[in-house]
Protein backbone atom coordinates (compact mmCIF):
# COMPACT_ATOMS: atom_id res chain seq x y z
CA UNK A 1 0.00 0.00 0.00
CA UNK A 2 1.26 3.66 -1.01
CA UNK A 3 1.54 6.08 1.71
CA UNK A 4 -1.37 8.13 -0.01
CA UNK A 5 -3.41 5.09 0.33
CA UNK A 6 -2.45 4.21 3.93
CA UNK A 7 -2.98 8.20 5.08
CA UNK A 8 -6.66 7.98 3.22
CA UNK A 9 -7.56 5.01 4.97
CA UNK A 10 -6.44 5.80 8.80
CA UNK A 11 -8.44 9.51 7.95
CA UNK A 12 -11.84 7.67 7.02
CA UNK A 13 -11.09 4.83 9.70
CA UNK A 14 -10.24 7.39 12.53
CA UNK A 15 -12.74 9.99 11.19
CA UNK A 16 -16.28 7.38 10.99
CA UNK A 17 -14.98 5.77 14.61
CA UNK A 18 -15.19 9.46 15.83
CA UNK A 19 -18.82 10.20 13.95
CA UNK A 20 -17.59 13.29 12.36
CA UNK A 21 -18.56 13.94 8.16
CA UNK A 22 -16.28 14.40 5.75
CA UNK A 23 -17.94 18.53 5.77
CA UNK A 24 -17.17 18.70 9.59
CA UNK A 25 -13.96 17.31 9.76
CA UNK A 26 -12.94 19.95 7.16
CA UNK A 27 -14.73 22.49 8.89
CA UNK A 28 -12.88 21.84 11.95
CA UNK A 29 -9.27 21.89 10.52
CA UNK A 30 -9.74 24.78 8.09
CA UNK A 31 -9.81 22.77 4.82
CA UNK A 32 -12.14 22.14 1.71
CA UNK A 33 -14.58 19.11 2.59
CA UNK A 34 -13.84 18.13 -1.25
CA UNK A 35 -10.08 17.75 -0.19
CA UNK A 36 -10.89 15.72 2.82
CA UNK A 37 -12.27 13.33 0.15
CA UNK A 38 -9.64 13.57 -2.17
CA UNK A 39 -7.31 12.69 1.07
CA UNK A 40 -9.50 9.54 1.76
CA UNK A 41 -9.28 8.51 -1.92
CA UNK A 42 -5.64 8.60 -1.91
CA UNK A 43 -5.64 10.69 -4.64
CA UNK A 44 -3.87 13.75 -3.49
CA UNK A 45 -0.35 14.39 -1.50
CA UNK A 46 -1.04 16.09 2.11
CA UNK A 47 0.97 18.42 3.26
CA UNK A 48 1.95 18.17 7.11
CA UNK A 49 0.32 20.97 7.76
CA UNK A 50 -2.85 19.55 7.02
CA UNK A 51 -2.21 15.67 8.37
CA UNK A 52 -1.39 18.18 11.72
CA UNK A 53 -4.55 19.78 11.55
CA UNK A 54 -6.70 16.93 10.83
CA UNK A 55 -4.36 14.84 13.04
CA UNK A 56 -5.76 17.69 15.69
CA UNK A 57 -9.35 17.58 14.94
CA UNK A 58 -9.59 13.55 15.19
CA UNK A 59 -7.52 14.14 18.34
CA UNK A 60 -4.75 11.60 17.59
CA UNK A 61 -0.72 11.86 17.03
CA UNK A 62 -0.09 12.38 13.51
CA UNK A 63 2.14 9.72 13.32
CA UNK A 64 -1.33 7.36 13.90
CA UNK A 65 -2.23 8.41 10.08
CA UNK A 66 0.95 6.76 8.79
CA UNK A 67 0.38 3.56 10.10
CA UNK A 68 0.17 0.86 7.67
CA UNK A 69 -3.23 -1.24 8.44
CA UNK A 70 -3.75 -4.70 8.83
CA UNK A 71 -3.92 -6.53 4.83
CA UNK A 72 -6.91 -8.23 6.19
CA UNK A 73 -8.73 -5.15 7.81
CA UNK A 74 -11.81 -4.42 6.25
CA UNK A 75 -12.26 -1.37 4.21
CA UNK A 76 -13.73 1.48 6.92
CA UNK A 77 -17.80 2.12 6.40
CA UNK A 78 -19.36 5.02 5.20
CA UNK A 79 -21.22 7.16 7.77
CA UNK A 80 -25.26 6.97 8.04
CA UNK A 81 -26.17 9.16 5.32
CA UNK A 82 -28.21 12.14 6.23
CA UNK A 83 -28.51 14.44 9.24
CA UNK A 84 -27.43 13.41 13.09
CA UNK A 85 -31.02 13.41 15.29
CA UNK A 86 -31.32 16.21 17.53
CA UNK A 87 -29.77 15.25 21.21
Amino acid sequence: MDARTIIGWNLRRLRVERGLSQERLALAASIDRAYVGRVERGSENVTVTTLEAMAMVLSVPVASLLIEPDPDALKPMPLRAGRKPAS
